[in-house]
């Protein structure tokens, strides 16, 4: 897919692109970096009180996860301008018009789905993204933050760069919020690989992965050094592996794994929170 990605033009291809990095090239990668990205929007006390009053994270945190994943997903797999696309947007626009959100905070969020692809593949891929990867990963998020009703977007990922680093040192800091739904997607994410038993020894790994402003903000404590070392190279590792196997042939569709919370499959329209 990288050879096909050389010829697009970013500018007017982008979402073919940003599909093509989505579903072939970084699936995996890609899924975990935005898991990452979501997290770190619990660094901010504004962002998870919001959160935690909603009450999702602490009672359907499993469903909560879907939802998001999924109507993210509904939008790269059919496009922003589909019929799938505008509904699934239409429906995190409604949930999102229920509450007083600051457009400083949302544009954040949105900095964080282009920002830590882009770092993830730096530090664990088993390459980092093209230059035009980049502009087309930024592009589409663009618009779909365009289509979100947030306004002052910059106009070019090194904008996009420098405000979310400025943001978070800014206003990353810690507060008991942070660490409730922090500690909640924590469990989450470790259910799915590890049984109930063994999450309390899987959460120093996940801790490992964090920076020092993020895992404070967090509350979390630092893992031992031999750990903060362990995990980073176990992924290094991966990727020098991922490099010598063929590549994948058939998409990997997020809209198509099967969850427990939709057994039966989901309608677009009944995603997420209602009043």
């Amino acid at each position: 897919m990288a050879d096909r990605i050389a010829f697009l033009d970013p500018n007017e291809k982008f979402e073919e692109i940003a599909r093509l990095l989505y579903a072939y090239e970084f699936s995996w990668d890609i899924e975990r970096a935005l898991e990452f990205a979501l997290f770190r929007t619990y660094a901010v006390p504004a962002i998870s009180s919001l959160l935690a009053k909603t009450g999702e994270f602490e009672n359907r945190p499993r469903k909560r996860y879907d939802d998001t994943e999924i109507i993210l997903a509904e939008t790269m797999e059919h496009g922003l301008e589909s019929r799938r696309g505008t509904e699934a947007i239409a429906r995190m626009n409604e949930m999102h018009a229920r509450y007083r959100l600051s457009n400083t905070d949302m544009l954040y969020v949105l900095s964080t789905f282009i920002c830590e692809p882009i770092r993830w593949l730096d530090r664990f891929g088993r390459r980092p993204m093209t230059n035009r990867e980049q502009l087309a990963w930024f592009r589409y998020y663009r618009g779909l933050g365009s289509r979100m009703g947030i306004s002052a977007l910059p106009d070019s990922l090194e904008d996009m760069v420098r405000f979310n680093v400025n943001y978070e040192t800014e206003r990353f800091r810690f507060s008991e919020t942070n660490a409730t739904v922090a500690q909640s997607t924590v469990n989450l994410l470790l259910s799915f690989y590890l049984p109930r038993p063994l999450i309390p020894l899987g959460r120093p790994v996940v801790h490992a992965l964090l920076d020092a402003p993020l895992r404070e903000s967090m509350g979390f404590q630092k893992p031992p050094s031999w750990l903060c070392r362990a995990v980073p190279t176990v992924l290094r590792l991966r990727a020098f592996a991922l490099r010598g196997l063929p590549l994948r042939r058939k998409p990997r569709l997020l809209t198509q794994v099967p969850r427990p919370t939709y057994p039966q499959g989901y309608d677009i329209s009944r995603l997420g929170t209602f009043r």
